[in-house]
């Protein structure tokens, strides 16, 4: 059996918050496989956002380790973290987060220019991604000029130019209606067949139904429910 892609090791993480700390993710050991597809839900507060980042390298757990493609990432530094985050990690948030003035092929090209892709490759792979989510049509639109649904296949576009091995989508649907979270959907389940690992947040049975292992959090506990 290969080793999983994602694994935490009673992986924990506290804030303070002046002379109080507060436990925001109880010691958590969890893995997950290259190619599996996960729904994470969880009422407002409950932790899903602190595991989210753990996961996705945007912050590291206070106890426990945290293994990424087989490396201890949880005591890299500020630097190391952002090269693994950019390497293996692909984001789409509730929010689109696009740049408003740049077009979408702009938007979409930006997760390259941090990883050193020189401007042509980087042009070409921005078209190649936007073609893939139907926008090739609406590359030098800016998001003003897209609707909601548009908007976060650009952002999808985003996430996949630079070939992730792990999309971690926080609520991708929950910005649209149900014909264009439709789509969308459509392309995340695309790219999971094609062996992208997926975890997703979302408040949506319907949403969660897509994925095949099921994860629920409350109180910082992370629990395992089926699918």
């Amino acid at each position: 059996m290969s080793d999983p892609l994602v694994l935490l090791e009673a992986a924990s993480r506290t804030y303070r918050s002046g002379a109080v700390e507060v436990a925001a993710l109880a010691p958590t050991t969890v893995s997950v496989g290259g190619g599996e597809y996960v729904a994470l839900t969880g009422p407002s507060g409950s932790g899903k956002s602190t595991l989210l980042h753990i996961l996705g390298c945007l912050d590291r757990p206070t106890s426990g380790r945290y293994l990424l493609d087989g490396r201890d990432v949880s005591r890299l530094s500020d630097a190391e973290l952002a090269a693994v985050r950019n390497r293996l990690v692909g984001f789409v948030f509730q929010r689109f987060h696009l740049l408003r003035d740049e077009s979408a092929v702009r938007n979409v090209e930006l997760p390259l220019v941090y990883t050193g892709v020189p401007r042509p490759e980087r042009r070409r792979r921005a078209l190649a991604a936007l073609d893939e989510v139907g926008l090739a049509a609406r590359a030098d639109h800016r998001p003003g000029q897209l609707s909601g649904g548009e908007q976060q296949r650009v952002a999808l576009a985003r996430a996949l130019v630079k070939e992730p091995r792990l999309l971690l989508a926080d609520e991708p649907t929950g910005n649209l209606d149900s014909s264009a979270g439709g789509s969308v959907l459509s392309l995340v389940d695309a790219w999971n067949r094609r062996g992208v690992t997926v975890i997703l947040i979302t408040h949506d049975a319907s949403v969660a139904a897509h994925a095949r292992r099921r994860w629920s959090i409350r109180d910082g506990v992370l629990t395992e429910g089926t699918a």
